[in-house]
């Protein structure tokens, strides 16, 4: 029989054995956690480092300019000048920076007018004629003057050429650069006119601010330096406006005599969708009038 020391041994290194096997049975799970683990990790490099070779995480140049500011518009006060008018305010994201867009002018003097505006040289111009437009705001209102440089304007509503919308912006989005036009108001031999007939340009008011008001030239015009930005050209019906030239004008109430005697007005002006055709450009940067136009 076995002393009470033997057994005692015995028991102890069964206990001792008993540990070994748990201690090995535990590494041998965390070596195996572990391998899976590193395992995981390489293979999410690889996946990351293959996403980003393939481009992956490169950033949509389409969803950055969506998610951009394309126009500002800066609030006018309505109380300080009565003769705004308040239809809200354009998006100033993911406004179409390309291509072109046709209005449509129809006056009681005649018509269609159209017109394609531009919008790649003038996105801001083109969006807020479209956001008027789209509110009625020219409607059945007045082309209160027939300027000396040889030009239609409209777009005010109140016929008093301090009108426009409760919001204004710049206005230098595609002002022509004539550095060589003279004070005559000729251009430089070979200089196509900043203005050529059939233009249509926004005009700031009050200066240094766009709002609805816009000129439509029935003659070249080159001024030493010009100041109106170009939006965009007339395609058809510039007869229609070369007759509203020739009108008779009349004082409009400041010495000034640029009212037409017989009242001119926009029974509608619509604007359509954007397309992706490019206007053409004179070599001033500024549209140029159709020869067929008319």
């Amino acid at each position: 029989m076995a002393s009470s020391r033997d057994r005692q041994r015995k028991l102890a290194r069964a206990k001792l054995d008993r540990q070994l096997a748990r201690r090995a049975a535990r590494a041998r799970r965390r070596r195996r956690i572990q391998a899976g683990v590193g395992a995981a990790v390489v293979l999410a490099l690889i996946v990351v480092g293959s996403a980003w070779a393939l481009g992956a995480f490169d950033e949509d140049p389409k969803e950055n300019a969506a998610a951009e500011d394309v126009c500002l518009w800066t609030p006018q006060d309505a109380t300080a000048n009565t003769s705004l008018k308040d239809v809200g305010t354009p998006a100033t994201k993911g406004l179409p920076t390309s291509g072109t867009r046709p209005m449509t002018i129809t006056t009681n003097q005649g018509g269609p007018v159209t017109v394609e505006l531009d919008l790649a040289s003038a996105p801001c111009a083109g969006a807020s004629i479209a956001h008027l437009a789209s509110r009625s705001f020219y409607d059945n209102t007045k082309c209160h003057e027939i300027t000396a440089e040889g030009a239609l304007r409209c777009g005010d509503p109140s016929g008093t050429g301090l009108g426009g919308p409760t919001y204004s912006f710049y206005d230098d989005e595609n002002v022509p650069v004539q550095p060589e036009a003279s004070p005559s108001a000729s251009p430089a031999p070979g200089q196509p006119p900043a203005y050529p007939k059939g233009t249509v340009a926004m005009m700031a008011n009050p200066p240094g601010s766009n709002g609805s008001q816009f000129l439509v030239f029935f003659k070249d015009y080159s001024p030493a330096k010009p100041a109106y930005s170009v939006i965009g050209k007339v395609t058809g019906g510039l007869d229609v406006i070369t007759k509203i030239g020739a009108l008779p004008t009349v004082d409009n109430g400041s010495g000034a005599k640029v009212k037409p005697k017989t009242d001119v007005v926009i029974q509608s002006l619509t604007v359509g969708e954007a397309t992706t055709a490019p206007a053409a450009t004179t070599a001033s940067g500024a549209p140029s009038a159709s020869p067929s136009a008319g």
